[in-house]
């Protein structure tokens, strides 16, 4: 890794973080100066996004995967490219402006955290940290340093959530008393939820990937054609979140800032039994189905003074109560439903939401929003010509409960007491444990 004197000071030392890139490395025309890490699945779209920006130009990728990296290259000839996200971040110290860290969720911390120490604005795709110790950093960092920052929470700027944080903060269902919140996907168990066992032999990495990099800060794996790289990497518990950790931020979202949510008191999961009696599975691999309820502190939107939201995933379904609320078939797959006092109404995940029962709410209006994309509004809020949605003060809060859930699936049928102030499980020492993970030797934060 080149890494600049500078830089390597900085970093070592853990010194006080750099000011805001703001547009100080944007160049003649006015253009912000982006860099893009990881640029295949999800990160092609992201790079695609950040490219079609009138006021933002990617002159910098990054991807461990040589094939992918020139792919993205070909789109943008002109742009600097890397294998190693340390040696971007260090050549273009003062010529970017921001980055988007789209990669496995064990590397978002790391890298965000160091294009935070670095003053740029970050885009990191969810579930933010693999981590709630990582999300509780980088977010106070993020705020320290004065940065813009987005979660890739992309229906946040949809029409459909913000019309269902409009209508409950405007009582149209009246103080909200249950949440009920899914995701079920028909064939996603067997599309990335990988059950294991780990590979009994090791395979060498094809040429176009730089295994070791991706491996990163996780323990060291052989690598397995289709097991981690490219896709199922999310089924295992040191690289993904589980499917919790993948989908919640965008089911739970709108929810989050209808009602004004805090931290949660208590945090419990129920697991499906086959990977509960597999130690092996327990101890790799994430299951295919669980059902986690918190519990939060109630706000001036909820009934009583404490609210209950569940979630739903795999084969596990929402009850059957909450399902005949919604007349159509089938239940939509992937939603929200929030049950009030005068109503209920439901938000399938990149739509728009259904006022229940229709009849009662025929009257009701729509409200009229502009429209907005998620990407460019980000962009927007460099330039400071907007507030873009889904910035780390807001989502962050939000993922440490997401990623608390993750902790109770791993001590399924047991009621977890958390204290946000302290950081601690205060009840339970082993989930205490799981708030952070120990790193690969090398690939620590200074000062984490």
């Amino acid at each position: 890794m080149n890494t600049t004197r500078r830089t390597f000071l900085r970093i070592a030392s853990g010194s006080a973080l750099a000011a805001p890139a703001a547009t100080r490395a944007a160049n003649l025309n006015g253009k912000g100066q982006h860099a893009c890490i990881g640029v295949g699945g999800m990160g092609w779209n992201d790079f695609n996004q950040f490219k079609s920006h009138g006021k933002t130009e990617v002159v910098a990728i990054c991807d461990v995967d040589s094939q992918r990296l020139a792919r993205a290259s070909k789109e943008v000839p002109d742009a600097r490219t890397y294998t190693d996200w340390r040696e971007l971040l260090a050549a273009e110290e003062d010529k970017i402006d921001s980055v988007n860290v789209t990669v496995p969720d064990h590397m978002h911390f790391s890298i965000a955290m160091n294009a935070v120490q670095a003053g740029k604005h970050v885009y990191c795709q969810k579930p933010l940290c693999h981590d709630v110790a990582e999300v509780r950093e980088l977010t106070r960092a993020t705020e320290k340093a004065g940065v813009k920052s987005q979660l890739g929470t992309q229906a946040a700027a949809g029409f459909g959530d913000r019309t269902f944080v409009h209508w409950v903060k405007s009582g149209v269902i009246g103080k909200i008393k249950r949440v009920v919140l899914c995701s079920n996907r028909p064939g996603a168990i067997e599309a990335y939820r990988f059950v294991g066992p780990r590979p009994a032999k090791p395979v060498k990495a094809p040429d176009h990937l730089n295994w070791d990099l991706w491996t990163g800060s996780a323990p060291v794996r052989s690598y397995a054609p289709n097991i981690y790289h490219p896709a199922k990497w999310r089924s295992w518990q040191d690289f993904g979140t589980g499917w919790s950790g993948d989908i919640g931020c965008h089911v739970f979202d709108a929810t989050w800032k209808a009602l004004g949510l805090t931290a949660p008191k208590t945090i419990s999961a129920k697991v499906q039994d086959s990977w509960k009696k597999s130690p092996a599975r327990r101890g790799d691999t994430w299951p295919q189905s669980d059902h986690i309820t918190w519990t939060f502190p109630g706000t001036k939107m909820t009934e009583k003074d404490e609210i209950t939201v569940e979630w739903f995933d795999g084969l596990i379904y929402p009850p059957a109560d909450v399902r005949a609320l919604y007349p159509g078939t089938p239940y939509p797959e992937e939603s929200a439903m929030v049950i009030g006092t005068k109503g209920a109404m439901i938000l399938p995940n990149g739509a728009m939401p259904t006022l229940l029962p229709g009849d009662k709410f025929k009257d009701v209006k729509v409200p009229k929003l502009e429209e907005r994309n998620h990407y460019h509004h980000f962009c927007d809020a460099i330039h400071g010509t907007a507030k873009n949605e889904s910035y780390f003060q807001q989502t962050g809060p939000m993922t440490e409960a997401i990623l608390l859930g993750t902790i109770a699936i791993r001590t399924p049928d047991t009621l977890l007491n958390w204290d946000p102030k302290n950081l601690a499980i205060t009840n339970n020492e082993a989930a205490q444990k799981l708030l952070r993970r120990e790193y690969r030797k090398g690939w620590g934060v200074a000062g984490f």
